[in-house]
């Protein structure tokens, strides 16, 4: 299969998913959260749009330009999916199957339906890729391997794929900067970059630095509507534990009934937590973020203000160029 056939069928599954009837949407929605309880139709349907923004026909091309994708000798290349968010497995997807290589994807047990049903819809419309996708639980075969999972888990991965090329990815999270000068609009968007997919993206802000003396008022009053986060019962079950936690300890911490803000040095906050940390100065900023960029997936500002830093409201928006862990997936397999 050449490459423009391979760019021509994400374009159209970019289109189908993009034209999908409500009730079909409704109904992948339904069996992807009768597997996994967190996948609710909402972030399934955020997620099939930040998938078909990536299969815009001009970012694909643009993205896939530079890489001379065209003689490419097709190798087996095993994809082990995290399944944390709905369909956080579709770049690797894409990037595998797009370069002209085969895939052997080891689907997570909490996000199979909707990597299948794409997959699916991808060989309706080009029956070619049928010989280059598969699902296994054991990838034995593979020539190649990019694996997503822990820090516990990426060190069985080193140690089992160590022989063969590999990307293997650890944990990140997301970081959002605030100065006190924020409007509503600019907190608003910062509260989607901390409570889509209730959090538990690598890019969902964890963590925020704040000058010292900042106050969270404003944040709150700005992001209120998002109680609703407390009719999903998992959600409700780690907010009313992780309150009883910082009672119990007598941590001090803010609440605004549905988010618990408390201050910390690390990273990675619980579900229904942000942590924050105060800063005195830019270069005082700039040298906390230096610290811990392994970790880190990306930088939020108002605006993108900061250097490096992208806009609130874009951290789950990511293009196609915005690469896991900063590592280049295509240039990886374009070398194999």
């Amino acid at each position: 299969m050449i490459l423009e056939n391979r760019i021509a069928a994400f374009i159209r599954l970019g289109d189908k998913l993009r034209n999908m009837p409500p009730e079909e949407r409704k109904a992948l929605a339904n069996a992807a959260s009768a597997q996994n309880p967190w996948f609710d139709e909402e972030n399934v349907s955020c997620a099939f749009n930040g998938i078909t923004r990536i299969l815009d026909e001009q970012y694909l091309r643009e993205w896939l330009y530079p890489y001379k994708l065209h003689h490419i000798q097709p190798k087996k290349v095993g994809v082990v999916m995290a399944g944390n968010i709905p369909l956080v497995g579709f770049h690797d997807f894409l990037s595998v199957l797009v370069s002209g290589h085969y895939l052997l994807a080891k689907r997570s047990s909490t996000d199979e339906v909707l990597i299948t049903r794409l997959a699916q819809m991808l060989i309706e419309i080009e029956p070619a890729f049928a010989e280059y996708i598969r699902f296994e639980e054991r990838l034995n075969e593979a020539d190649a391997i990019i694996a997503t999972g822990s820090d516990n888990t990426s060190r069985y991965f080193e140690y089992y794929f160590a022989s063969r090329p590999h990307i293997i990815r650890k944990n990140r999270t997301s970081l959002g900067i605030l100065t006190g000068h924020e409007e509503k609009d600019d907190l608003k968007a910062l509260g989607q970059d901390i409570f889509r997919y209730y959090g538990l993206g690598c890019r969902n802000v964890s963590k925020v630095f704040v000058p010292e003396g900042y106050t969270f008022d404003k944040f709150f009053e700005a992001n209120k509507d998002c109680h609703t986060l407390l009719d999903h019962h998992k959600y409700q079950n780690n907010y009313d534990y992780n309150k009883s936690i910082l009672l119990v300890n007598r941590v001090e911490h803010f609440d605004n009934g549905f988010m618990l803000v408390t201050k910390s040095e690390q990273l990675v906050s619980p579900i229904s937590v942000l942590f924050y940390e105060t800063f005195t100065s830019h270069v005082d900023l700039r040298q906390k973020l230096a610290a811990v960029k392994e970790k880190t997936q990306c930088v939020v500002a108002a605006h993108g203000w900061l250097e490096g830093s992208i806009p609130f409201g874009e951290a789950q928006c990511p293009m196609p160029w915005d690469f896991a862990d900063g590592v280049d997936t295509i240039q990886f397999l374009r070398k194999l």
